[in-house]
Parts: C-alpha cells; structure tokens; sequence
C-alpha cells in the first residue's frame, strides 16, 4: 500500500478517535461546562468565537475546523457540549476528519522525505534546517505566552 494512503487512513482513524472523543466529553459536559471550573477555560475568545461560528452555521463549521490549528478541538467541543445532533455532527466529523488526514499525510510524508534527502546529501544543512524550525516554534511558544500574560496583567489591571 502506498505509504501516503497507509499514513492517511492511520490519521483518519486517529481524528475520528480523538475528535469524537472531543465531541462526547463536551456531550457529557453539556451545560454543566458552563457553571462549574470548566467554565473560565471555555470563556475564551477562541472558545466564544467557536461558540458563535456553530451557532450561526452548524455542522460546516465543524467540517472546516479540522482545516485549522487550534479551532478544531474547540469546535468539537462546543458541538457535544450544544448537544449537535449526531445525524449532523457526523457527516461533518467523517468529512473534515478526511481532509485533516489527506492534508496530515501528504504534507508530513513529503516533508519528512525532504528531510531525509537533505540529511543524506547535506547532513549540516539538514541540522541547521531543523534547528530553525525549533527555534521558530520556541520563539512563538514564548510570545505567545508573553502575549497573555501581558493581555491577562492588562485585565486585572483595568477590572482594579
């Protein structure tokens, strides 16, 4: 079997997995996410914007969810906790669950074959490719967190 297609039905089963499993703790929430310690954690403006989204457009918000970094959990989430119903929320989970998986594999099996071909014939450039990489990830990591530090000091600030 192509690696490609192996790699994307593995994916494939992995989001249905953890999406469906997104969607059925938010199910089993319901209501009860909003009142208790669960509440200030989907106060957010990611969670109010998902919240909005599902609202105003249903189970394609879903659907495109799985097309971004972030959204997706949220979105899931917020579906099992506004008790989506499952004839919607599933043709949504198989359909956007497909396109994260096609997107997933082709880009990570291509990449990693970049990779490897650029270890084999330039192992230093390889190292310092990867190198940056990290050092890109470890940069946004850190301003986004001194980024809601200083929005969360700026609130307390202003609530005092």
């Amino acid at each position: 079997m192509d690696e490609v297609a192996l790699t994307a039905a593995g994916l494939y089963a992995i989001v249905l997995l953890r999406a469906g499993g997104t969607f059925a703790v938010g199910w089993l929430a319901g209501a009860g996410a909003r009142r208790g310690r669960l509440a200030e954690r989907i106060s957010t403006p990611k969670f109010q914007r998902a919240e909005r989204a599902i609202q105003r457009w249903g189970a394609p918000v879903v659907a495109v969810s799985f097309l971004t970094v972030g959204f997706q959990t949220a979105a899931n989430f917020l579906a099992g906790s506004m008790h989506m119903p499952l004839s919607r929320y599933l043709p949504a989970l198989f359909v956007g669950g497909a396109g994260w998986a096609l997107v997933y594999a082709t880009a990570g099996v291509g990449a990693l074959k970049l990779l490897a071909r650029l270890f084999a014939e330039q192992t230093v450039l390889g190292a310092g490719v990867v190198a940056g990489l990290l050092l890109a990830m470890i940069g946004v990591m850190v301003y986004r967190r001194r980024r809601a530090a200083s929005v969360k000091r700026n609130t307390a600030a202003d609530e005092s």
